[in-house]
């Protein structure tokens, strides 16, 4: 089109020449080292016009090649495109082979190979072709050297899908060296952690993953609690206990998950005195079944005191079957027995639970009902078993 419009502006101009030429030709003369040139204007003007359309044929000529290989890369860019939306077409209709071999054809053409390597791995990984997922992120990364990181990211997260967790530790660790603090690496360690149950690990990274923001806030409490319970089941001492309860942070201390590990890791290592004024500070302050049922197993230095708090606070909370529990076992402990029998069977009859049998169980053994007591442990054992339990037979001692 651009050659087309040069040689009608030349023909036209050509027109006006020959008009004003023709009458008089004119004449032209070079002189050039002793040799002699002598041509008319038109001539001249002529052997001008064809010197510069054979520059410029000899230059489209040289660039032939070039423009050819151009046009040829653009078209194979083309298929490569359209391989490439066949292929994820294929992949989402769940035709993974076929996505797979789609998007690997794609690639040699691609210019951008990572990415149909990348969702060729997905293809693979998805089929259960874990030796050829590897294989496609090995050539996303020999081909895009500088996203290795992004490479790295998409095997530990198909490493994890496929519960992998040695495997995508050793990714991850291999992100944490290339970039520290990287918030996605970051985020997938800590669910690899948190599977792997590894505490200790999970409780480093948890204030730096708080930083950045990436996991959101329930899924960080979650980690943080099952940290802490974990910290204080298996604290050694009464300092190890203080200790860890003094690293949960100011919103953590009111779940109740997390104080009822704390108050049970006082009274494993002895530490009953505390345990029974905290938990009645506590419940002072806000009124809650599961610590209330853990104020009747606090063995506390004056057990019929304990039992009279109890019995207070029935006068406010007496339809509460966890109080009512509790307050039975106190009279349990401090031998009141007809009181601890009419805490307990108000229990069952409100809300019977195994606790609660067990309980009645060793109750009614004290009292030498022993039919009785293998009848209710019978029944609390009905509770957690899958089927029915039949009658616990009385077992006479052996007089041989």
């Amino acid at each position: 089109m651009k050659f087309a419009s040069i040689v009608v502006v030349a023909v036209i101009l050509s027109a006006f020449a020959a008009h004003f030429l023709l009458g008089d030709p004119g004449y032209v003369a070079i002189n050039f080292r002793g040799y002699l040139i002598e041509m008319s204007v038109p001539v001249l003007l002529g052997l001008a016009v064809l010197l510069v359309m054979s520059v410029w044929l000899i230059r489209r000529l040289v660039q032939a090649p070039k423009r050819l290989g151009e046009a040829a890369g653009r078209y194979r860019s083309g298929r490569a495109g359209v391989k490439l939306t066949r292929g994820m077409i294929e992949v989402a209709e769940g035709n993974f082979a076929r996505g797979e071999k789609l998007l690997a054809r794609a690639a040699s053409t691609s210019d951008t190979p990572l990415f149909n390597y990348l969702q060729a791995a997905r293809a693979a990984h998805l089929q259960g072709k874990d030796e050829r997922r590897d294989e496609w992120l090995k050539l996303a990364y020999e081909h895009t050297p500088e996203a290795a990181n992004a490479v790295l990211l998409t095997q530990a997260e198909l490493q994890l899908d496929r519960e992998q967790y040695e495997q995508a530790l050793a990714t991850l660790r291999r992100i944490e060296e290339n970039s520290k603090d990287h918030s996605y690496a970051l985020a997938l360690l800590g669910r690899l952690y948190f599977r792997l149950k590894d505490w200790t690990n999970l409780a480093e990274i948890l204030p730096r993953l708080r930083k950045q923001g990436r996991v959101d806030q329930d899924r960080l409490d979650k980690w943080a609690i099952r940290v802490h319970t974990e910290n204080l089941e298996n604290a050694a001492d009464g300092e190890a206990v203080i200790a860890e309860w003094k690293s949960v942070i100011k919103q953590l201390r009111t779940e109740t998950a997390l104080l009822d590990s704390y108050y049970m890791a006082l009274m494993r290592v002895g530490l009953h005195d505390k345990a029974e004024k905290d938990l009645a500070a506590a419940l002072k302050t806000e009124w809650r079944a599961p610590l209330v049922r853990l104020f009747g197993l606090v063995e506390g230095p004056d057990p019929s005191k304990q039992l009279k708090r109890a019995e207070g606070w029935l006068t406010k909370h007496g339809d509460d079957v966890d109080l009512l529990l509790a307050a039975a076992r106190l009279c349990l402990r401090n031998e009141l027995w007809g009181k601890a029998r009419s805490y307990l069977e108000t229990v069952i009859a409100l809300r019977p639970t195994p606790e609660a049998y067990q309980e009645y169980g060793r109750l009614l053994t004290q009292l030498g009902e022993t039919d009785a007591a293998a009848d209710a442990y019978r029944q609390g054992l009905g509770m957690v078993a899958a089927s029915p339990l039949t009658a616990i037979p009385h077992l006479e001692p052996d007089t041989a």
